[in-house]
């Protein structure tokens, strides 16, 4: 739990010094909500000779989020794979280049989202294959850019 929390400090941090202030605050994701992906099994970590690199949640199934899509729509409503915070210690590289290969390795559909503000991550989105699709909102009400992959349709 110590990495874990570093490595989300870590990109509070990194994501706010790209301008992205408003995505994660106040703490989040927070011990309680990484603890609570951990008993659910949906949390990852990258791990190597040094250390756990990186870490982030995936899941098949439904993402209640993503029920109701605005200003567009998803390719298809084939079953899904969700990743959701990403993140890494930032010491070395490619990581979540890394998360996204092994996750396609577990199905081809894959949804995804962030808030506007998070240029870097939607830019990684896009280079590898995800189209933006519209906006969703989350429990809290706020809204996140929506995007979807599909290996078969790409």
């Amino acid at each position: 739990m110590p990495v874990l929390l570093e490595i989300y400090d870590r990109a509070r941090k990194f994501m706010a010094s790209c301008g992205n202030v408003n995505q994660w605050t106040n703490g989040y994701p927070s011990k309680d909500l990484l603890a609570e992906d951990i008993e659910k099994g949906e949390m990852y970590v990258l791990e190597d000779e040094d250390g756990i690199q990186a870490s982030f949640v995936f899941y098949c199934g439904i993402d209640p989020c993503y029920n109701k899509i605005y200003d567009g729509k998803w390719l298809n409503d084939e079953p899904y794979g969700v990743i959701h915070r990403i993140a890494t210690r930032g010491l070395k590289k490619h990581m979540a280049n890394i998360i996204l290969e092994y996750c396609f390795t577990k199905i081809d559909n894959i949804r995804m989202d962030t808030h506007v503000d998070n240029k870097p991550m939607q830019n990684f989105m896009i280079k590898h294959g995800f189209k933006h699709v519209g906006t969703i909102y989350l429990k809290n009400g706020q809204s996140r850019l929506a995007f979807h992959c599909n290996l078969n349709e790409n």
